[in-house]
């Protein structure tokens, strides 16, 4: 496939974004990057983790039973091996090249914990808004092996996966209504480039993971997300100094009112503090969770 890069003029980064180094779980540790503070200026993503653990004391403990409410999470692996148990009673397992797409919707429990003792584990989980008229909507989840990621390939020998979205005609193993997330995992050579096109209207960001590139005369390193600016361009054009990898991620923003609460994220406190009496009463935990 042939993509010219003079076809689409880039945005420029407006922020660039080194994360914090935190532990989650069962003291995972992560790099939080996309943070609560980045929600209004990223919407409809509300927040994005990134892990690359060589030792498995840093994993081992995983992400026991949690709650989640009002949203959706995409887990997406590079390495290593994690298995899915929610409320329902439903499981799967996540491994290298692999994704989850869960709704939690009106609630439910879930555990991911590491299907290994020893090795790399490495992968994102990005969470991505629902709309108020779907927060309380019924919880489902896919598990999306590696072959069911669509990918293509570009001039230079630059690799697209597609997760979410759509990329130069190929559709993506997931499409989302209201929010439209477009979500490519983009694997460059060195002296190589590519170029997305983004809806003007839409929040975009992008996360490196190896290697080094430049974003409109930007250099973006290993762990590093640039925030693009909205402003007007029509996509993202995105060059190699190395061999690198690059997570594409971009969305209609819902323009609703955030309000977080550790697991649950719904539009008003009250709201929240429903969410909290009903997961205490158990109701979570009758769930209904549908597979897709």
């Amino acid at each position: 496939m042939s993509l010219s890069p003079s076809a689409v003029q880039s945005r420029a980064v407006e922020r660039i974004v080194h994360g914090i180094a935190t532990s989650d779980g069962a003291g995972v540790r992560l790099t939080r990057v996309l943070t609560q503070d980045l929600q209004r200026r990223l919407d409809p993503f509300l927040m994005l983790d990134a892990f690359r653990n060589e030792h498995a004391d840093d994993y081992i403990g995983g992400f026991p039973d949690h709650p989640h409410r009002g949203f959706e999470t995409v887990t997406y692996m590079i390495a290593g091996r994690m298995r899915h148990h929610d409320s329902a009673g439903n499981e799967g397992l996540l491994g290298p090249g692999g994704a989850q797409w869960m709704s939690a919707g009106s609630g439910l429990i879930h555990s991911e914990l590491p299907e290994q003792e020893e090795g790399l584990m490495e992968g994102f989980q990005l969470w991505i808004n629902l709309p108020a008229a779907e927060k309380m909507s019924a919880p489902w989840y896919r598990d999306i092996p590696p072959a069911a990621i669509p990918e293509f390939s570009a001039d230079g020998g630059v690799r697209v996966r597609v997760i979410a979205g759509e990329s130069h005609g190929v559709a993506g193993a997931v499409q989302r209504p209201h929010s439209e997330p477009l979500y490519l995992d983009v694997h460059l050579p060195a002296g190589s480039r590519f170029v997305q096109p983004i809806a003007a209207s839409h929040n975009a960001f992008t996360y490196t993971y190896r290697g080094s590139v430049t974003i409109a005369g930007r250099t973006l390193s290993d762990r590093q997300m640039a925030i693009l600016a909205n402003d007007g361009a029509a996509g993202v054009c995105i060059e190699a100094q190395q061999d690198a990898r690059v997570l594409i991620v971009a969305g209609r923003p819902l323009g609703e009112p955030i309000v977080q609460y550790g697991p649950f994220v719904m539009n008003t406190s009250e709201q929240i503090h429903a969410a909290i009496r009903d997961y205490e009463a158990g109701k979570f935990a009758a769930a209904t969770v549908q597979s897709r």
